[in-house]
């Protein structure tokens, strides 16, 4: 076989080439990250989990999209190849009945499917130390995973003057976070942030091995960590993977990313 346009130095470049590529992509962490609910997965709807998926790559991370209703022996089998984790937002609510609270009259029908998948993960992340980020709606159902409840409606149940449940791309949905401590405020290096906001539930009591390390100026929790000594889950309540670059919060939302690919790169060192 003849092969034309390449000389020796020149299949030797694309050879070194190649191997640099494999082994830059065999690096990057492999992220896992459900679908939204089970409503867009069979439709296919992908702006908005599409949005997480991007911020994890441009972190330096391989986006793994999980789907809903990989059965549960396979997904554990899948877990075991993912190096970390981001728990999206969602138009669903956490079944209330999971903290022993009667369902609200303005609290969204909840995903059975998406619960299962985001339970099933914790499992998993919790037993083999690998990092979690947890987002909106993943950081209320982190709460109530780990034994926390939740607040249903909060312009029902608090009122406050901070407007909460703004639309995505509203112009007004930004309003400050006030952050109390732990690894936010290592990676802010402020204590106050402008972040942005699309949610009308919250952290009420915050489970026992998680700490609240960010609050609205009306009290509502931003934030939280899992206080264990061996794992690195954050859970934010706003949206870091499509806060608006001008933004106070800008800087530590692609922090927040790209410190989930640090960790999940030496907690993968260390388990090889």
């Amino acid at each position: 076989m003849t092969v034309t346009g390449l000389g020796c130095r020149g299949l030797a470049a694309n050879a070194r080439m190649s191997v640099s590529m494999a082994n830059e992509k065999a690096n990057k962490p492999r992220v896992g990250v459900p679908w939204r609910t089970l409503s867009e997965e069979a439709q296919n709807k992908r702006p908005k989990i599409d949005s997480y998926l991007k911020a994890v790559a441009h972190a330096g991370g391989e986006p793994v999209l999980l789907s809903l209703e990989t059965p549960a022996e396979e997904l554990h089998e899948l877990a075991r190849t993912l190096d970390a984790f981001v728990l999206p937002g969602s138009p669903a609510d956490v079944d209330p009945s999971r903290y022993g609270a009667a369902k609200h009259p303005k609290a969204a029908k909840a995903d059975a499917a998406r619960e299962r998948v985001d339970f099933a993960l914790l499992d998993h992340a919790l037993e083999t130390h690998k990092p979690v980020l947890t987002i909106c709606y993943g950081t209320q159902l982190l709460n109530v995973y780990m034994g926390g409840s939740l607040v249903q409606d909060i312009p029902d149940e608090l009122g406050g003057p901070v407007r909460h449940d703004r639309d995505d791309d509203a112009p007004d949905s930004m309003h400050t976070a006030n952050i109390e401590g732990g690894r936010l405020l290592k990676l802010a290096g402020a204590t106050e942030l402008s972040v942005n906001s699309s949610h009308h539930q919250s952290v009420r009591k915050a489970a026992p091995k998680l700490k609240v390390t960010a609050r609205a100026p009306d009290g509502v929790v931003e934030a939280l960590e899992y206080t264990g000594p061996d794992d690195w889950v954050v859970g934010v309540q706003w949206h870091p993977e499509r806060i608006d670059d001008a933004a106070s919060g800008a800087a530590l939302s692609r922090a927040l990313f790209k410190e989930l690919m640090a960790e999940a790169r030496k907690r993968r060192e260390k388990r090889q």
